[in-house]
């Protein structure tokens, strides 16, 4: 797993642990802590230990190719989970989200909340994008553009700074800080005499921080109140801002349910049988066409959350307030 610093893939890494273990096989769970050099090492590692199978969650998912090519040696099956490793031959099975559909659901929530299918508008919109070196950034980012750029290219959509592209709105490792930086200085350079009335973010942590720029500006006040604000993996910290008003969306990916798919994508390769996929024409890794189970996302909002995140069992009601 990248990081225990964002509490998805503690949830991610926790989950299939347990499985695994009910299913009598030991596990090995290893955090980078977002050191690309942190994960070869640790990769390696297993790889001398003789491990059976790798499940790995790529912090840099093109820097993994030569220690691809040390498991393929030795026949040792690798899943890529939720994010996409590229440029190797040896990734057998990929399990993840509908990515391109997680970006499609934040900009229709922005399309929807701003009423830009009546032809409401124009609206002020600044454009977060995720880290470019993680494959799963640039499908978000086309999902939600697929939405918004019409709207922007008729105008309804103003986009201030003029920065349109993903290279100008990509924030490495998903850093919140850094994108707290950036909207910083897009509202000082653009936004002096207007406010803005959307921020399309593409994770929690870039929402998080987008929002701490805009109230040290005097936004979430009666007077200036904060724009639509998307985010994405539901974390406990965001969820609580949507309750509390402040962002206003996030999407929710269960990651039960992905821990279980590649338990089961796992237990199939160990077992000789072939896992269940349901894609097998999207994710080219530049290397070969990866074979792919993609679940369905859903999006989260002060009208739905305890229905989607509670009621399901993910969250405690306790653990939002």
């Amino acid at each position: 797993m990248p990081t225990q610093s964002s509490e998805r893939w503690v949830d991610d890494g926790n989950n299939m642990v347990e499985m695994f273990e009910e299913l009598g096989y030991e596990t090995d769970l290893q955090y980078a802590e977002d050191v690309v050099e942190n994960q070869l090492s640790q990769i390696e590692n297993m790889i001398t230990r003789g491990v059976d199978l790798l499940i790995i969650a790529s912090i840099d998912g093109e820097a993994l190719s030569d220690v691809l090519d040390q498991a393929e040696r030795l026949d040792i099956p690798v899943i890529a989970y939720d994010r996409l490793i590229m440029n190797s031959e040896h990734v057998s099975y990929y399990a993840t989200f509908d990515n391109f559909g997680v970006g499609e659901l934040q900009g229709k929530y922005i399309e929807e909340q701003l009423g830009l299918a009546d032809g409401k508008g124009p609206f002020n919109i600044e454009l977060f994008a995720g880290s470019p070196d993680d494959n799963n950034a640039y499908f978000f980012w086309d999902g939600a553009m697929s939405i918004l750029q019409p709207y922007i290219d008729n105008e309804q959509l103003v986009v201030r700074s003029g920065q349109t592209e993903f290279s100008q709105g990509a924030t490495l490792r998903w850093s919140g800080s850094e994108a707290q930086e950036r909207m910083d200085n897009l509202l000082s350079a653009h936004y002096s005499d207007v406010d803005i009335d959307a921020v399309y973010s593409p994770f929690d942590g870039i929402s998080l921080g987008v929002i701490s720029s805009l109230k040290a500006v005097g936004y979430g006040t009666d007077n200036k109140p904060l724009p639509i604000i998307t985010g994405q993996d539901a974390e406990r910290s965001s969820v609580r801002s949507i309750i509390s008003g402040e962002q206003t969306q996030t999407i929710f990916k269960d990651t039960r349910l992905l821990a279980e798919r590649a338990v089961n994508m796992a237990e199939a390769l160990l077992k000789g049988e072939e896992p269940e996929v349901n894609d097998t024409e999207t994710y080219d890794n530049n290397a070969k066409v990866v074979p792919a189970y993609l679940i369905e996302p859903a999006s989260v909002d002060i009208n739905n959350y305890q229905e989607v995140l509670i009621e399901s069992g993910y969250y405690d009601e306790s653990e939002l307030n």
